[in-house]
């Protein structure tokens, strides 16, 4: 169990990623719950991850505010930049589903905005790329708080970001109608991802849960269950809004229960089955996996003729056609781009040793910041949805 902790968020990676295919292969009428899910765990497990991260980084006495930020967007670059750019690259090379257009909204991670001022997923190949954008955005800003804010403040300012995010639920100008709007702008991610960040701020002082999220989280997720299964989408604006409202903020504090626990180390049956070497491995490519999906999907159903499985349509054709081609080209991402350059961001830490006696806590470190000593990384890898 010593490097469970580790293991096990890969575990969730993989869970995370495997909700979001299944939404987007299999599910009847393109149903988006599971996905929906997959991407506020994607968002709970970067604000966690990066927040302890940094946390960590700022604890050392050696630690310096410059340097730190400096190697994080440059390792932040490392790991999302190259893939993703050439994601792009890759669509405006065919225009696949007539992409061109909106490709600088892209480039600078604004897809959230561009899909929102639309308020129409086109090009819908490319649509999930809004949460791509919202941990971009996510990204800038929070090791600016993190690294700066005053220590005994910053717990409060996770609070206060969950409190603002919402509220900005309750604001009906934006949130009164099932506009893309209410979904893809910031405020509407900020509560998953400071949950994470409250999570890693309480790990980071040997706090675990609250005894109220410990013995509460079973009866939130029954209710966000029971909500999302038995009570039909209705018709009266006040009521749907309600609806929406509950399904938006009733699975945060179960997500932060599973993370938790991840993050100390599940025993038993539940441990064994987390550090599964195939849900390992979905897990460390999961970046991959989210990235490339919908582009997979577009060139399989591009290619139904010569498949003979119905990849058109929503169902176990397309999800084993599909799936199986984005797990080999996200592997063959991982070990021709991904992971070479990821070990280039050994030459950026977050701070800088000063003596090789330290070694035993520069393991310790290393684990946190790149990986396990397997070589297991701890970056984050969605994100769809996010999202």
């Amino acid at each position: 169990m010593a490097n469970a902790r580790y293991i096990q968020l890969d575990a969730l990676r993989a869970v995370a990623v495997t909700m979001v295919m299944y939404s987007h292969f299999f599910a009847a009428g393109g149903s988006s719950f599971w996905g929906h899910i997959g991407v506020r765990l994607f968002f709970v497990l970067s604000g966690f991850l990066i927040t302890r991260l940094l946390l960590e980084a700022r604890s050392a006495a050696e630690f310096e505010t410059g340097p730190a930020l400096r190697s994080f967007y440059i390792r932040r670059a490392l790991r999302i930049f190259p893939p993703y750019f050439a994601v792009l690259g890759f669509v405006w090379l065919v225009d696949l589903e007539q992409s061109r257009g909106s490709l600088v909204w892209h480039a600078l991670y604004l897809s959230n905005f561009w899909y929102a001022l639309r308020n129409d997923w086109t090009p819908w190949v490319l649509c999930h790329f809004w949460s791509l954008s919202i941990e971009e955005q996510f990204y800038l800003a929070w090791p600016l708080v993190v690294l700066l804010a005053p220590r005994r403040r910053f717990e409060s300012i996770c609070v206060g970001v969950i409190l603002l995010s919402l509220a900005y639920r309750f604001y009906w100008p934006v949130t009164a109608t099932p506009a893309l709007a209410r979904d893809l702008l910031p405020p509407a991610s900020m509560d998953a991802l400071a949950s994470g960040a409250l999570l890693a701020c309480w790990w980071s002082r040997g706090a675990g849960l609250p005894q109220w999220m410990r013995l509460g989280w079973p009866a939130l997720a029954a209710a966000f269950l029971m909500i999302e299964w038995f009570v039909p989408a209705p018709a009266d604006p006040m009521l749907e809004w309600g609806r929406w409202l509950l399904l938006q903020v009733l699975p945060l504090v179960p997500l932060m229960a599973v993370v938790a626990a991840c993050s100390s180390g599940l025993g038993g049956t539940l441990g064994k089955l987390a550090e599964l070497p195939p849900l390992l491995a979905l897990g460390r490519i999961s970046y991959g996996v989210y990235l490339y999906h919908p582009i997979l999907l577009s060139l399989a159903v591009k290619s139904q003729p010569w498949i003979p499985l119905n990849v058109s349509e929503q169902g176990p054709g397309r999800f084993v056609v599909a799936s199986a081609a984005t797990i080999v080209t996200a592997s063959i991402s991982w070990m021709v781009l991904e992971r070479p350059l990821n070990g280039l961001k050994r030459y950026f830490p977050y701070v800088a040793r000063a003596h090789a006696g330290q070694a035993g806590n520069a393991g310790w470190f290393a684990r946190v910041a790149g990986g396990s000593p397997d070589g297991r990384t701890l970056d984050l890898q969605r994100t769809d949805a996010r999202r």
